[in-house]
């Protein structure tokens, strides 16, 4: 390990998530407010400069999770930056990009030696890398809409991200605005239908998206842990590990996850 590693810290990221994130719905999904931190962005800048400070072979020298936590962070105060670039003349992310590009496309982040997008980091360093095989990313990136799994209010530490992992996908996976069993049908969001591959890379065992949220049945509340939910004479919880649970997805809200909306 290297002593960069050991003496980097996303304390200052910490803070303004502590101060300016607003955690509702007991935690199932966050608010953002991002008048708040748009005094308070030279705090986020200063941040934001530091990770921009970390080199490539820095980074290699640190752990997996040490780099995870750290690319996690990146992708979430890029995008809170990225936000406040037009803010508050938005309304969804999406306003950010144009008829010809997306704006997670928009190549605009200075990290680990290039010049990236809020995707690069997500697909090509996260995903991409074959280094981490870790589908519970996608409840920790967050896209600044609605519909995308709560903020976290605190910054993702190498010590803790195993259980803030954890934390945020139960949490998520307990939101029955986005996951709920209706008419002997599970209706997830449509994140496992666009990272579909992700889930089927074996994490604890699941080859599948319906093994994975096998894994996650007492969230999901098909009964582990309270009523058990029968379809034609089985637990609901069965049938979602044995795949023969019928699996849809709900919409997905792009409005901006704003303490005004």
């Amino acid at each position: 390990m290297s002593s960069f590693a050991a003496d980097f810290s996303h304390r200052a990221w910490d803070d303004l998530l502590q101060r300016h994130v607003r955690v509702i719905n007991d935690g199932q999904a966050s608010q953002v407010d991002y008048a708040a931190m748009m005094n308070d962005r030279k705090t986020l800048q200063a941040y934001l400069a530091s990770l921009s400070a970390v080199t490539q072979p820095a980074f290699d020298g640190w752990s997996k999770d040490q780099q995870l936590a750290f690319l996690i962070n990146a992708y979430n105060a890029w995008t809170v930056e990225f936000v406040l670039t037009s803010y508050p003349d938005i309304e969804s992310i999406k306003d950010l990009g144009s008829f010809f590009g997306s704006p997670w496309k928009k190549e605009f982040i200075n990290l680990l030696g290039e010049t990236r997008s809020l995707d690069n980091i997500e697909h090509t360093l996260i995903r991409g890398s074959g280094l981490y095989n870790e589908p519970r990313i996608h409840f920790a990136v967050n896209c600044a809409s609605i519909g995308c799994p709560a903020l976290l209010n605190r910054a993702y530490t190498a010590a803790q991200l195993n259980r803030q992992l954890e934390y945020v996908t139960r949490k998520f996976l307990s939101d029955r605005t986005r996951n709920y069993f209706l008419n002997a049908e599970l209706h997830v969001s449509p994140i496992f239908n666009w990272y579909k591959a992700d889930f089927e890379k074996g994490w604890g065992g699941a080859n599948s998206v319906s093994e994975f949220l096998g894994l996650y049945t007492d969230a999901l509340g098909l009964g582990e842990t309270g009523v058990v939910v029968i379809v034609n004479g089985k637990p609901a919880s069965q049938h979602l590990r044995e795949g023969s649970l019928g699996i849809s997805y709900t919409d997905y809200d792009w409005d901006l996850n704003d303490v005004r909306q």
